[in-house]
Parts: structure tokens; C-alpha cells; sequence
């Protein structure tokens, strides 16, 4: 493997931009559809967490009772917003890495529509009461095979763009986006073919929806999170990875450790008591290829603070890699035996899974598409000032909500574990924080608002018509890349 800012690629502009053109449909589809699934899920988010603290509210209409909106959030959240976001990042930066255009980007955008139309008639379904009632797992069976059908068009020509490389040129960033592609139909085929092809015990069916939920989140958007970061801050901040060493034994860590999470959420259930204890040994050890991954990352970063304070690339990346160490840190914790039996049935597992998918995934997804979108469609950001608010909501907001989620399910344990009170002390516990978590909810509606209108306007190609990459703090009069010219050609160190 080498390291990308050294490659050739970065001083053949013609050739990036005709791979970016040949992408450009495909890549903002997802983007777009996924930055507007993200706000449908925040308001689907803020409806079920009224709930949590005003039963009262929407109580009239069954589709918006507690355990369908909740529901309906979750599965928008992660397929609609989480994996379109992953799946434009992938096929962009596979062509990017292996240098060839792409020469179907017709049929991705096919498959892109199908995708959306399941996840649409999924989410219906689920408001309708036709959800299966698994967490992550949510959707109606009717969804699941036109999804992995579209998934595997996505996955053929993403290898094939891999296949036709040109030889001795293999990235670390390509190999956790090779990993991701290989391991999404494993697990997602499997899991739901056990589910609901084979039917079977609800025992067993429980203990693959806590595997497949623990393998979502780590064999896939970590992979893609953290390959996209490795791509991200050398190419911004024109350094080399700090240690290439930490970034081959965190790939290796992950894939040797993700698989065997999962079953520590069936603690206490009728299996073999090693089972979840070998779950949570796996939780636990995540810890390692997180911070290898983070360290490696800051530490690269780290010399350049001024690129980091400018760039809203940087910006939104250093804070997901951020939130990928405070992730390892919550493994570590939430996963060991005297908290997990106290945390298990609270809302700490929601604020974890909010830590993983928005405060890690999201955030390296945001800078990704600040770093991307310029570059297809051939246009620089319209307002500094949007994307100023998209992160400043977006951190408060997130931040707000993590940390509640987590303290506020720890309290809830504690409560519970009260048996000689009353459940309504163990609820009331929580009542204060449900509502902070709403409050956080809104803050991150408004900015994803902003989001989707800025991204909606850069894909109908109304964008600045200049070549100075959009900074967050430096006036544009006085940038110091220098003078007018094709955006493109601005170099890696300087185009944000």
C-alpha cells in the first residue's frame, strides 16, 4: 500500500475530473436523497421522543404511537440517511483510488432509485403497524430483498472499478471501502434470511438481530467512516499518515474483533452463559481499532491546526474522529459486566448507537460531502454561513444528545434496579432527560434544513462560479490559494 497524497493521481487533474463527471448523477442522488431521509428521521425522532415525556401527544393517531415512530426513525436514520451517504462516499472514492471512470453510473442511479423506494414502502409499512418489532430490523420482509438486490448493483461495479485498478496502487482507504462491500451482503443476507426465511425460535431470532444490529454498525459504517477519513485528512492537510503500521493492525483489529459483538445485549436470556460474555469482550475490544484509527488520524492532522480551523472538511472529520474515540471509550464502559447489567434496558444502548451513527459516521460523512460535491458538480459552496450553522447546531445538538442519552440511562438503571419502589420512580428518572433529548432533536432538525436546501442547490449547479475553495473563517476576497481558476486544479493541500 502507499499513501494517497503521494500518488500520481493527485497531479492529473484531467483525469479526476472526467471521473468525477462520470459520477456526478449517482454520487449527489444519494447524497441529496440521504441528506433528506436524515431530516425526515430527525422528525420522526423528535415525534417519538415527545412521547417518552408527553404520552398525550399524537395520541389518537396509531400510526404515531411510541413503538411505530420510534421504529420508523431508527430505519430511516440508518438506510435512508446512513447507508446512501456511505454508498455515495464508496463508489466516489473507489473510482477516485482506482482511477477509472466510471463507465455505468446509469445503473447505480437505477439501483439508487430502487434503494429509495424500498426504504419508502419500509417506513410506510412500518407506520402502518406492518414492522417486525426487531431493532434495526425493522422493516416489513418485503422490503429486504429489493434493497439487497440494489445493494448488490451498487457492490458489482464498485469491484469492478476495483478489479481494473492499475496494479501496485491499493490504499488503505480501499481497504476498509473493499471490506465494507464484502462484509454489508454477508451479514445482511444472512441475518435476514435467518429472520425471516427459516423462521425458528424468537430465542434465536433475538440473538441474530443483536448480532446483525452490532454488525451494521461495525462492519459496515465503521469501515466506510474510517476509510474515508484516511482518505480525507492526508489529501486536505498534504500530509502523510502518521504511522501506516497503526492503520494495517486497526484494519486488522477490526476485522478480527467486529464479528463476535453483539450478544451481549441478550444478557441474561436462556443461552450459554459464555455467549454474551463473548459479545462484550468483543464490545470491548472495538475499543482497540477505534483508537488506532483516531490517534493515527489526530496525530496526522495535528500539524496543520490551521487547514483543521479553516476547512469544513477537516472540521466536520477531526470531530468524527472525536466521537470514534469517545465511541471506544462507551464500548469499553457500557460493555462491562457491572454497568451492563444496570444500563441494558435503558436508553444508554440509543445514546451509544446515536455515538456510532451520528456523532462518528455522520460527522466524516458531512466532510465528505463538503469535500466531494465541489469537485462533481463543478461549483464551490454558496454560504459560508450555512455551513457555519449545519456545524455548530450540528455539534451542540448531537453532543446534547449523546451525553444525556448516556447519563440519563444510567440513571434509569439505577432506578430499576430499586426493586422495592415503585416503576414510576425508575420512568420518572428519565423524564428530564426525554426532554432535553427533543429539545437536541430540534436543534438538529434546523440544521439539517439548512443542510439539504445548500446540497439541493450545488445539485441544480447554482454553486459559486469560482475556484476559492468556501472556508469557514477567512473571508473569500482575501483567501490566500491564490488567484481565479479551474477548481480542480487548486492542489490537495490547498482545495479546502
Amino acid at each position: 500500500m502507499s499513501n494517497p497524497p503521494e500518488s500520481s493521481i493527485d497531479h492529473d487533474p484531467t483525469v479526476r475530473a472526467a471521473i468525477d463527471r462520470s459520477l456526478r448523477h449517482p454520487v449527489m442522488f444519494f447524497f441529496t436523497s440521504g441528506a433528506a431521509w436524515l431530516a425526515v428521521a430527525i422528525l420522526l425522532g423528535i415525534i417519538s421522543s415527545a412521547k417518552v415525556h408527553s404520552p398525550q401527544f399524537l395520541g389518537d393517531c396509531a400510526w404515531f404511537t411510541y413503538g411505530r415512530v420510534f421504529a420508523a426513525h431508527q430505519s430511516a436514520l440508518l438506510y435512508g440517511w446512513g447507508c446512501q451517504a456511505a454508498f455515495g462516499m464508496m463508489i466516489w472514492l473507489m473510482a477516485r483510488l482506482s482511477r477509472q471512470e466510471c463507465r455505468n453510473a446509469g445503473t447505480i442511479l437505477m439501483a439508487g432509485h430502487v434503494w429509495n423506494f424500498a426504504i419508502s414502502i419500509g417506513v410506510i409499512g412500518i407506520l402502518a403497524g406492518g414492522g417486525t418489532g426487531m431493532p434495526w430490523m425493522d422493516m416489513p420482509s418485503f422490503a429486504w430483498i429489493p434493497m439487497l438486490l440494489s445493494y448488490g448493483a451498487i457492490l458489482i461495479w464498485s469491484m469492478v472499478q476495483f478489479k481494473v485498478r492499475p496494479e501496485g496502487h491499493t490504499y488503505i482507504s480501499q481497504w476498509y471501502l473493499m471490506a465494507a462491500l464484502i462484509w454489508f451482503p454477508w451479514f445482511f443476507g444472512s441475518a435476514h434470511l435467518l429472520v425471516h426465511g427459516f423462521g425458528g425460535s424468537p430465542l434465536g431470532a433475538a440473538g441474530v438481530n443483536a448480532w446483525y444490529h452490532s454488525a451494521l454498525l461495525l462492519l459496515f459504517f465503521a469501515p466506510v467512516g474510517i476509510g474515508m477519513a484516511y482518505y480525507l485528512v492526508p489529501k486536505v492537510t498534504g500530509r502523510p499518515v502518521f504511522n501506516y503500521s497503526m492503520s494495517l493492525l486497526g484494519f486488522w483489529t477490526l476485522a478480527a474483533i467486529a464479528p463476535w459483538a453483539g450478544l451481549q445485549k441478550l444478557t441474561g436470556a436462556p443461552i450459554p452463559n459464555f455467549l454474551p460474555y463473548l459479545g462484550a469482550f468483543a464490545g470491548i475490544l472495538f475499543a482497540m481499532p477505534a483508537a488506532l484509527a483516531g490517534i493515527n488520524l489526530l496525530k496526522t492532522a495535528s500539524s496543520e491546526m490551521e487547514t483543521v480551523n479553516l476547512s469544513p472538511t477537516l472540521r466536520f472529520t477531526i470531530w468524527g474522529l472525536i466521537f470514534l474515540l469517545v465511541l471506544g471509550a462507551a464500548s469499553v464502559v457500557l460493555n462491562s459486566p457491572g454497568v451492563m447489567k444496570i444500563t441494558q434496558f435503558t436508553m444508554s444502548g440509543y445514546g451509544y448507537d446515536l455515538l456510532a451513527v451520528y456523532g462518528f459516521f455522520s460527522f466524516i460523512a458531512f466532510g465528505s460531502i463538503y469535500f466531494i460535491v465541489p469537485r462533481i458538480t463543478r461549483r464551490e459552496w454558496l454560504s459560508r454561513r450555512l455551513i457555519k450553522w449545519h456545524f455548530f447546531l450540528s455539534i451542540y445538538g448531537i453532543g446534547a444528545i449523546i451525553v444525556v442519552a448516556l447519563f440519563g440511562g444510567l440513571m434509569q438503571g439505577v432506578g430499576q434496579e430499586e426493586y422495592l419502589q415503585p416503576w414510576e420512580n425508575a420512568a420518572g428518572r428519565a423524564f428530564p432527560y426525554a426532554v432535553l433529548v427533543t429539545t437536541a432533536w430540534s436543534f438538529l432538525l434546523l440544521s439539517n434544513v439548512f443542510f439539504f436546501l445548500h446540497l439541493t442547490l450545488m445539485w441544480l449547479r447554482l454553486g459559486r462560479r469560482s475556484s476559492h475553495p468556501t472556508l469557514l473563517v477567512t473571508p473569500h476576497h482575501s483567501s490566500p490559494h491564490g488567484p481565479e481558476g479551474d477548481i480542480d486544479n487548486v492542489g490537495s493541500a490547498s482545495a479546502h
